[in-house]
């Protein structure tokens, strides 16, 4: 499936389908792309929060002050980053050029929040290795959540060079875990 497939639904529509499944769900994931570029976010999340729904927010960092008004507002239960690998590696793991400091700012940010977080790295064979897991590590030291996902190739994969990747391992990814388990507290792999 590509995105012309994707339908694109209304916020009034959204509202009326939760509307309708009150008794069937407790919260919503807000994902993309990047949710936080979009200047309603908050308008919208108020109103879901209205009807009574929790609130997760998957993030890539790259907007912390719109993260942390979210925060302050009380507006999100459960946040989940994205760290595409350690700073040195940004750029070429995200594909374009990052803004180390608005990513180190976002990481701070939700580490002080009081919400409930996780940081989650997907790790791809030939952009993550046993050093980058360490520097992983150090940048979320003190953490509550991380978690390690094997990438998983298919034809959908945009960029084709990672469409016939073979994953990590589970030893490989158990290696990863091992190495940053002195810096987080709980460490999951999803295979």
């Amino acid at each position: 499936m590509d995105s012309s497939d994707l339908k694109e639904y209304s916020e009034d529509e959204i509202l009326k389908f939760l509307d309708k499944r009150k008794n069937v769900l407790d919260g919503v994931c807000i994902t993309g792309g990047e949710p936080l570029l979009y200047k309603n976010l908050r308008v919208f999340i108020t109103k879901v929060k209205e009807k009574g729904f929790k609130v997760k927010l998957d993030t890539n960092g790259t907007n912390p002050e719109r993260l942390k008004e979210l925060i302050d507002a009380r507006l999100l239960d459960y946040i989940a980053m994205d760290v595409k690998n350690s700073l040195e590696m940004y750029d070429e793991t995200a594909g374009c050029k990052a803004d180390i400091n608005a990513i180190k700012r976002s990481i701070e940010i939700i580490k002080n929040s009081g919400v409930n977080y996780e940081f989650r790295t997907t790790v791809v064979p030939g952009l993550h290795t046993k050093e980058d897991m360490k520097k992983i590590g150090e940048l979320l030291k003190g953490s509550e959540k991380f978690a390690i996902q094997n990438f998983r190739p298919d034809k959908n994969v945009i960029d084709v060079r990672y469409r016939n990747i073979k994953p990590f391992s589970k030893e490989e990814l158990g290696e990863f875990k091992r190495i940053v388990e002195g810096y987080i507290k709980e460490i999951e792999m999803r295979l």
